[in-house]
């Protein structure tokens, strides 16, 4: 069950957490790496923690992060890790704490282990392949809502400012909530029902969140249905997600079929 490797992830997650943390409470720098893609020296300097934790421990291991310069060397190891140091930076810089330092191991291009930690609200969410899900130590499970009317689908502020939820709010319950991978990992804790996203997802977005909702008996899928794998390819970018409890999943998909975005 990857019990070492899952004690070494929540060790540099909190490590990083704590440098996080800290530039939310005090000033930091915004930068633009691309067009809507700020960077903060959080970003950076949780990266660089996460990095040396992880090499020390497991220096034959392969590495992916956002914030590191990609090596096609990935590509040829069996394991890999999959970072985001920081995902929701935008919910950062606005002092919205809904964002995550996100760790996952991927063996064969099947995430096995996945932690999620949101420093401003003390929430560590873990995940190890046979091993379930939890929250703060204690078992996670998604929710066990049917009915799509009732069921609260977590949505993205930056889509829906977009309009891409406007044609979904007059039959699903939407809430806006930060980063991808915290509305991936509040569904794994039961505290939220559904997500979908039209829109291509960075693998570090979702690793992480993959072994959560997997673990915790949800599924998620790509915008297709089709099963995620990672570091499979150089492009890192995947064609978005839906990630849902068991009992929601095949209506999401009935949804969305008939209006071709599947």
């Amino acid at each position: 069950m990857y019990r070492r490797e899952l004690a070494i992830a929540v060790e540099a997650a909190r490590a990083a957490g704590k440098i996080v943390r800290t530039w939310y409470e005090g000033d930091f720098t915004v930068r633009q790496k691309a067009t809507d893609s700020p960077v903060t020296e959080a970003d950076l300097e949780a990266n660089h923690c996460i990095r040396g934790i992880i090499s020390d421990n497991f220096p034959d291991d392969g590495w992916l992060s956002e914030e590191t310069r990609d090596s096609a060397d990935r590509l040829s190891k069996a394991r890999v890790w999959v970072v985001d140091p920081l995902d929701g930076t935008k919910e950062f810089i606005n002092h919205i704490p809904e964002f995550c330092v996100c760790i996952a191991l991927v063996d064969v291009g099947v995430p096995v282990l996945g932690v999620s930690y949101n420093p401003a609200r003390e929430e560590m969410f873990t995940a190890s392949r046979g091993g379930g899900a939890t929250l703060n130590g204690a078992p996670a499970h998604v929710s066990a809502v049917s009915d799509l009317a009732a069921a609260r689908f977590l949505a993205s502020r930056s889509e829906n400012a977009r309009g891409e939820w406007d044609e979904f709010k007059s039959t699903l319950q939407v809430e806006l909530t930060g980063s991808v991978a915290y509305k991936l990992a509040l569904i794994a804790a039961g505290k939220g029902d559904a997500t979908f996203s039209l829109t291509p997802k960075n693998e570090w977005d979702i690793c992480a969140g993959t072994a959560l909702i997997t673990e915790a008996g949800g599924c998620i899928t790509n915008r297709y249905g089709e099963p995620l794998r990672f570091n499979q390819r150089p492009d890192t970018l995947l064609p978005g997600i839906i990630a849902s409890n068991a009992n929601l999943y095949a209506p999401i998909v009935a949804l969305l079929r008939p209006r071709g975005h599947m």
